[in-house]
């Protein structure tokens, strides 16, 4: 038996709003103008194999597109790049059919080369690519052991061939590590592709001052329909508070990461609006299990018991956080409810220290530099923390890095304990539990698990839940996962947020994604 999806013409209901990547037509008067978008922190680098934080996937999920997407506000999978596919009765086998007549920005036709060369560039060795990585989503996520052969049929079909099944794997497609790149423009830029991206996107690549900027402009050969907006300028503004003065002066039309300081200021603004949606987010101080005394058990314990989340939450999150207790956040399926967690004990703190025979010892805390829905305010979470484990012993200093600095240091796994978090690319629980926590991810190197926490039985139950369609019995695995998670606390998971965008009220079309995606295609100004 063979499952096939075909291309339709859809339309997405998102709070009241219809949306159809099909019947949306430019129209003179939603056209033109620029947009500026302020956020927090600059890219680390613009090639979406290479990169794994936010900052830099938001450039890619504009500038790229993979063979399937997640419909628009949702993460339900659709067609991109590819018409429709076919999935052989054995799960193993997947056939795309490929668009016709769909160019990359340098002008060369997109095809079945270019599939192939996107994704054996992070696995084949020989691939004159490689050497260009590391690629990080690629082997966090194990792909290695997952896929076995990506192959050309002919120009528009592309054959790939998995060595296990893999449940999560066409909406792992979907995720920007899987987006097609042109291989004129990497071969021709090298090692510096990273800074010169090439897709086949709404918008198209035109210039990077670090620290300062990145623009791009519309596509106006896209194969789909063409964006609103004749540019996008993305605006680095560290300071949350200076985001909102640039909107309020109309320096700026939208910004990311508000301060919750703001936000009564920013909720009573006749001449703001917002827009709101509980995040696939999880914001967690990692403990490096391969600095002791962390490898204690009861020592991690008694660090979750000693962190008051509510006292967090109160400065940090402000009525943007809620507690959290699981590595996923609790909208999404499989979230294991029944979990107690830690609940802030100081006596039941102190007693687990005593049980682990540690006495008090020097812990480096890294403090994220940037503020990210996950964790608003890094330098004030350290602070509290810093405080709140003083009272068992524990000694907090604190490091600060730039943001790309930070993201290379505790990829290897130089830090005691660091402050980071987690919005989900897919809407799967396996892009948490698989990618932050799995045995295989620990040995990645750089790794996304902060915590190299390796453990054989929790890794077993993601992999069986990975190896099954039927969603009853992966959320049963993922469960017992997260009781496992729970008991060797490698994490004090903290909080979950809310996503807020602040932007000028004639702001349209511009929706917030579960996934984290900040994607202008269909935003425009409202005249």
């Amino acid at each position: 038996m063979r499952k096939s999806v075909k291309l339709l013409a859809v339309v997405i209901a998102i709070a009241g709003i219809s949306v159809s990547y099909v019947a949306c037509k430019k129209s003179d008067e939603k056209s033109g103008r620029v947009l500026v978008f302020a956020r927090a922190a600059d890219s680390v680098g613009l090639d979406p194999a290479r990169e794994d934080d936010a900052e830099s996937l938001n450039i890619a999920d504009n500038v790229y597109e993979g063979l399937v997407r997640f419909k628009l506000g949702t993460t339900e999978i659709e067609p991109s790049l590819a018409e429709s596919w076919e999935i052989s009765s054995d799960n193993l086998v997947y056939t795309f059919h490929l668009k016709k007549g769909v160019k990359f920005h340098d002008g060369t036709a997109f095809n079945a080369d270019a599939v192939v060369y996107s994704l054996e560039r992070q696995f084949r060795k020989d691939h004159p690519a490689y050497k260009f990585g590391p690629w990080k989503y690629w082997n966090g996520m194990d792909m290695n052991n997952i896929v076995k052969e990506v192959k050309k049929i002919d120009d528009l079909t592309v054959k790939i061939t998995l060595k296990r099944k893999e449940s999560p794997f066409i909406a792992n497609l979907a995720m920007q590590f899987a987006s097609i790149v042109s291989p004129s423009a990497a071969e021709k830029y090298k090692e510096d592709f990273n800074s010169n991206p090439v897709g086949t996107g709404p918008f198209k690549f035109v210039k990077w001052v670090k620290n300062d900027s990145i623009i791009l402009d519309r596509n106006e050969a896209y194969w789909g329909t063409k964006t609103f907006l004749d540019r996008v300028i993305f605006k680095v503004i560290p300071d949350s508070n200076a985001r909102y003065r640039a909107l309020k002066k109309g320096e700026i039309d939208i910004f990311d990461q508000p301060s919750p300081e703001d936000m009564l200021n920013i909720k009573s603004d006749a001449s703001i609006k917002t827009f709101e949606q509980a995040g696939l987010n999880v914001g967690y101080m990692a403990l490096n299990l391969k600095k002791k005394p962390l490898d204690n058990k009861h020592v991690r314990q008694a660090i979750n018991y000693a962190i008051n989340k509510e006292e967090i939450i109160k400065a940090v999150y402000g009525t943007m956080g809620t507690a959290a207790v699981n590595p996923i956040p609790p909208i999404m399926w499989s979230c294991n409810t029944d979990n107690k967690g830690y609940v802030y004990n100081l006596a039941k703190a102190k007693e687990l220290m005593t049980k682990s025979g540690v006495k008090g010892f020097e812990l480096t805390l890294y403090s994220m530099p940037v503020s990210r829905p996950y964790c608003p305010n890094g330098k004030k979470m350290a602070e509290i923390i810093k405080s709140q484990l003083k009272e068992i012993g524990i000694t907090v200093k604190i490091s600060s890095f730039e943001w790309g600095t930070y993201l290379d240091k505790i990829g290897k796994g130089e830090h005691d304990a660091c402050l980071i978090g987690w919005t989900g690319d897919n809407g799967d629980p396996d892009n948490f539990l698989n990618y932050l926590l799995s045995s295989e991810s620990a040995d990645s190197n750089p790794s996304p698990n902060y915590s190299f926490w390796k453990n054989a039985e929790f890794t077993s139950l993601i992999k069986q839940a990975k190896e099954t369609s039927d969603i009853n019995v992966r959320t049963k695995l993922y469960k017992q996962a997260q009781i496992i998670f729970n008991e060797e606390a490698p994490w004090v998971a903290i909080a979950h947020s809310v996503v807020i965008i602040p932007a000028k009220m004639g702001i349209k079309g511009f929706f917030i994604e579960p996934t984290g995606k900040r994607t202008f295609s269909t935003t425009y100004f409202d005249k």
